[in-house]
């Protein structure tokens, strides 16, 4: 069954259900609390409602500043008190082709428009500059839309003077500022415009009336998109895509009409639709995307028609296949314990509506898509929900999914060992430690974003202060490799303390879910302690925040040998530890080589 805010969006459907989806969002106890500003070039109430509700489908909680009418650039650039006071996590710019103060002429030179392209750069850097100066936040700008109407007619995107040209090199400038500053993202509303249709995104008589730089029938998909990329930003983004096989990766049903049967290739309309489906879903793998299988199928059968010779995903590409009889509300629950993330950050997609609506009971979190039709929607679908945003695509994210097969791997070595330790010393692993250089500070920061349950304090950075933190001398910053016999788990941990006196304080400590139970932490722990000591330290002080997520390592400090100090009624528990020459290592099976 369809949800209000599943694709295709209706903004007057979305309106109308406003206040019973706020109820509903409100049962849930998990959500990460932001503080959104929105600075706007048009009015942009109705905006902020649609995103707010996004967001609280992607479990966000924002509490709102909206700047006045156009005047974007005054809040951003002069003092602004209530803004100051209001101190956001992330703003949104919500500019667009109308607030262009700047436009070629038919009379000017090439170089009298270069300079208006400047003219218009250099507008929009103040405000990207002072934002940072003061909120050191992430910024969300859009670029601009196509213009409604086009006075050089089928030339305007040809001739320099055209305003459709102007707008595609102010767009390629926008790309290239944002890919200088980490903090910047670009909400690209010029693809969005498209998508839609600029005939459907233009009103005209809109803009006139109350100054809305897009139709009703736009917002949605704006506010969806930008929660999408909020959403990324705030390491929120779904993770892994689970998929079933029969009718959604191929046609037909292999246990009946065997693998011979079964549509997928270049052959046959249908055949091509699901070949293209296929063709997407490993582009996502490709990107950082965890594959699954939830199939109700004998085991065998399903990777017969994974090995199909036009079959593109083949059974290497899938971290878990779950294909049997058991319900797929259980298989799923199976799939993220396996994988070790949340069942919040898995996508479903299966051709059964029946299927679909008891994941949706049985495993709420699990985000459902509904296709609007037959597999030619699938695509569609999955890439309108803005489901698997990202940011930025780091090297680790290319490995993702090879990093999860090779956990598989190791869980079956696992089960030939009667002693943990033992199946830990067989796995030959290596801790490489370094401080944040440079070549790891893009992935330091999503680790920053990202880890939720691994992660003392929830405390969130932008790339902009992983940065500052390596280059001040009073901060302990270091991060961590992992490789083993199966691999190399990429950087996997990070750990933060800044000094004061001779104490320490761990303002940061996270550790990807995907080493978990391998005693990373102790290693991580032993090098921390060393670099304290060579800064005459004396006592190491900790903070645990409880959440939803992170019960994992609620006993860490205890376990560590700290002692507590304070526990109070919020889930905040201080922890304290003296540390001199004597202490004690506690790796046991992990090599470690400091960089």
């Amino acid at each position: 069954m369809k949800d209000v805010l599943d694709y295709p969006f209706d903004f007057r459907e979305i309106l109308m259900a406003k206040r019973e989806l706020r109820k509903k969002f409100s049962s849930h106890d998990s959500y990460l609390e932001k503080k959104v500003a929105i600075l706007g070039g048009s009015t942009t109430a109705e905006v902020r409602d649609l995103l707010d509700l996004f967001l609280l489908q992607k479990g966000i909680k924002a509490s709102f500043y909206e700047s006045s009418y156009n005047r974007y650039y005054e809040e951003a650039v002069f003092d602004s008190a209530e803004l100051d006071q209001f101190n956001p996590d992330l703003v949104f710019i919500h500019t667009s082709v109308r607030n262009l103060f700047a436009a070629p002429q038919v009379g000017d030179s090439k170089e009298a428009i270069d300079g208006l392209v400047s003219d218009v750069l250099d507008h929009f850097s103040t405000v990207w500059d002072r934002l940072t100066e003061k909120f050191n936040c992430t910024i969300i700008q859009n670029n601009f839309e196509l213009p409604a109407f086009r006075s050089l007619g089928n030339i305007d995107g040809v001739d320099g003077r055209g305003l459709t040209t102007f707008v595609g090199k102010l767009n390629d400038a926008f790309a290239d500022k944002a890919t200088e500053r980490q903090s910047l993202i670009i909400n690209d509303i010029h693809y969005l415009s498209a998508q839609i249709g600029l005939d459907r995104w233009h009103d005209t008589q809109m803009w006139h009336a109350y100054k809305y730089a897009l139709s009703h029938e736009g917002m949605p998909y704006l506010a969806n998109q930008v929660a999408g990329i909020a959403s990324a930003a705030f390491g929120k983004s779904n993770k892994c895509l689970v998929l079933d096989l029969d009718n959604t990766l191929w046609g037909g049903v292999i246990g009946d009409d065997g693998v011979d049967g079964i549509r997928i290739g270049s052959e046959g309309t249908e055949a091509a639709a699901y070949l293209e489906f296929q063709k997407y879903i490993l582009a996502l793998k490709e990107r950082g995307i965890i594959l699954a299988v939830c199939s109700k199928n004998e085991h065998e059968n399903a990777l017969e028609g994974l090995n199909h010779p036009d079959c593109l995903l083949k059974p290497d590409d899938f971290a878990v296949i779950q294909a049997n009889w058991e319900p797929k509300a259980g298989n799923i629950e199976a799939i993220a314990e396996t994988i070790n993330i949340g069942k919040d950050s898995l996508v479903f997609v299966d051709d059964n509506p029946v299927e679909r609506k008891a994941v949706r009971e049985w495993v709420p979190e699990v985000t459902v898509v509904e296709p609007d039709g037959d597999i030619a929607s699938y695509i569609r679908c999955l890439d309108r929900m803005q489901l698997f945003e990202t940011v930025g695509v780091a090297s680790e994210d290319l490995a993702r999914s090879q990093y999860y097969v090779e956990n598989a791997k190791r869980a079956q070595v696992k089960k030939s060992f009667s002693d943990y330790g033992d199946f830990l010393d067989s796995l030959e692993m290596t801790m490489q430690v370094s401080g944040f250089e440079g070549q790891y500070q893009e992935r330091i920061t999503q680790l920053t974003n990202k880890t939720n349950q691994f992660n003392l304090t929830t405390k969130r950075c932008s790339s902009a202060e992983v940065a500052e933190m390596e280059n001040d001398a009073n901060t302990i910053s270091l991060c961590a490799r992992l490789t083993d016999k199966f691999g190399d788990n990429g950087i996997i941990s990070v750990m933060v303390g800044s000094i004061e006196d001779a104490v320490c304080s761990i303002d940061l400590w996270l550790m990807s879910c995907r080493v978990f139970k391998r005693e990373a932490e102790y290693a991580m722990f032993d090098v921390f302690v060393e670099h304290a000591l060579r800064h005459g330290v004396k006592e190491l002080r900790g903070t645990y925040k409880r959440t939803p997520k992170n019960d994992i390592v609620s006993k860490l400090y205890e376990e560590l040998g700290f002692e507590c100090e304070q526990s109070e009624e919020n889930d905040e528990s201080r922890w304290t530890m003296v540390i001199g020459p004597d202490y004690k290592p506690m790796n046991k099976h992990i090599k470690v080589e400091q960089i």
